[in-house]
């Protein structure tokens, strides 16, 4: 349904009254709101992040490194609530000028490395330990491209159809229908995709899984904006068989608990992590 009261000004004014979930804390201009340091734990790696399915990439990515043998990918995960607006520290912002989650700072060297957009921090971790991307062409060229159609349809899947589906104070059709009809054609994508191979970038288990899974297998399985149904799901199979599969991973089920409260009691989400023993 369109409003037929609405005239789009010569000149867009903000109103912070527009509404919304994160109405409090979004604003169209960029920068710090206010001075706060970020905590520093004991591992090199230090995460700056939230449990959204962007966040959960790289606690998923890390948890699988640590589960590999990987011993220097022990990190400390802080919590970044965006509904407080964290993200606008002045500490935060050092490291992520978009003000966006989640953020890495690599210690390991003699200059602290910063890695802002989670698409970069797996890219990173993945040839810093040399795990996840193949190193050969042409396979690693196809993680990279299935990476980057993630990170590029994303938008349309958060900001798109879970904002104006899920989180919009007002629900129209024209916008929910628009962004319902190309996660769906996202959906297909993957599912033709999977239908040839077991993995999402071919035959092995890459950064491109761990970065698709929070997203689809969360649209999928039915714990993203709980709108399996409206979805019809059962129209893609493969898709449901690679979420369910990636879902069976003893990581991910670790990973998706990070940086994270409320939720069913059985997930045992928690807020920070600075050692495995924080899972257990």
């Amino acid at each position: 349904m369109a409003d037929p009261t609405y005239v789009p000004p010569q000149v867009w004014e903000w109103k912070q009254k527009n509404g919304g979930k994160f109405a409090n804390t979004n604003r169209p201009v960029a920068g710090a709101t206010h001075e706060k340091a970020l905590s520093v734990g004991k591992h090199p790696l230090q995460l700056y992040s939230l449990g959204t399915p962007n966040g959960q990439k790289v606690t998923i990515m890390l948890e699988e490194l640590l589960a590999a043998g990987i011993r220097d990918a022990e990190y400390d995960a802080w919590l970044i609530d965006i509904g407080e607006g964290d993200q606008f520290g002045s500490g935060f912002v050092d490291i992520n000028p978009n003000s966006k989650i989640p953020a890495l700072v690599d210690r390991s060297g003699t200059k602290p490395v910063r890695i802002f957009e989670s698409g970069a921090i797996l890219t990173y971790l993945a040839e810093k330990f040399s795990l996840f991307l193949p190193e050969t062409q042409p396979e690693r060229a196809e993680t990279l491209s299935w990476l980057f159609w993630q990170m590029g349809s994303a938008p349309f899947v958060g900001g798109g159809f879970g904002h104006f589906y899920a989180y919009a104070p007002e629900k129209y059709e024209y916008p929910i229908n628009r962004y319902a009809m190309e996660t769906k054609r996202q959906l297909n994508v993957l599912n033709r995709q999977l239908s040839q191979h077991e993995f999402i970038a071919g035959d092995n288990y890459t950064i491109a899984d761990m970065a698709a899974w929070p997203w689809y297998g969360g649209l999928v399985l039915g714990t993203l904006y709980n709108a399996a149904t409206f979805l019809s799901v059962s129209e893609y199979p493969h898709v449901i068989r690679w979420a369910k599969q990636i879902a069976a991973r003893p990581a991910v089920q670790r990973g998706r608990r990070v940086n994270r409260s409320g939720g069913e009691p059985s997930d045992r989400f928690i807020r920070e992590r600075h050692n495995a023993s924080d899972l257990d």
